[in-house]
């Protein structure tokens, strides 16, 4: 007997769609800023002269690099209540893409920061300019510049990893098409529509973040 598709009978679960697709990009924004701030930061102090704060940021990189994902969540969430640590699934599922995001962000910033001249840095340095100013506006603007689409694309991975944390609970997408399939009995369109869905978050943030790294780094390199 052929297959009937029945796309109408998502209609009456567009809220859940539309609330899972809000958590997924709530989730991944804030877990981009975060990361990224914790990547530009990792990334100067593997870059510094401390050998113990190298170290100590060079194991969390490893770390978090050589262990999947879903390991990570669960940990978060499973794990840490053993030390009296209980965060809700949302703080949960957000802890962990932050911590994954910094950890690959460190490594990809600080491949732009080592390809920085060190003839930039001696002529800021001959300007008086202060450590920090050095590397604002002589290092960071320049090497983001040089490492943005990689970051762009790690930001999108893990957007699209965010769906391991309906095995938490956490009501994004994933969550959403597991719940509707369960209830209509329609697999194929659910998970197609959630396919589709994905795919149209995936390439929207990719046309956002390459706008604003035009704005953001196109300003800077004529700083």
């Amino acid at each position: 007997m052929a297959y009937r598709f029945d796309f109408a009978s998502l209609l009456d679960y567009a809220p859940v769609l539309v609330h899972g697709v809000a958590t997924t990009v709530g989730l991944t924004l804030v877990g981009a800023v975060l990361g990224v701030g914790i990547g530009i930061g990792g990334a100067a102090a593997r870059s510094s002269a401390n050998a113990p704060l190298r170290v100590a940021v060079g194991a969390y990189v490893e770390l978090i690099r050589n262990t999947p994902f879903l390991v990570q969540l669960f940990f978060i969430f499973f794990g840490l209540p053993s030390l009296g640590v209980r965060l809700p699934e949302w703080q949960a599922a957000l802890l962990a893409m932050v911590i994954n995001l910094g950890a690959y962000a460190t490594e990809i910033i600080r491949a732009g920061i080592d390809a920085t001249p060190k003839g930039q840095v001696e002529a800021g340095a001959s300007l008086g300019m202060s450590g920090p100013q050095i590397f604002r506006y002589i290092i960071l603007g320049p090497a983001m510049g040089k490492i943005w689409p990689a970051l762009t694309s790690q930001i999108i991975i893990v957007m699209l990893g965010s769906s391991v944390c309906s095995q938490i609970a956490v009501e994004e997408l994933s969550f959403a098409a597991n719940f509707i399939q369960s209830r209509n009995f329609r697999p194929f369109e659910v998970y197609f529509v959630a396919t589709a869905l994905y795919l149209a978050l995936a390439v929207g943030l990719r046309w956002l973040l390459a706008r604003l790294g035009d704005r953001l780094f196109a300003r800077a390199a004529r700083a």
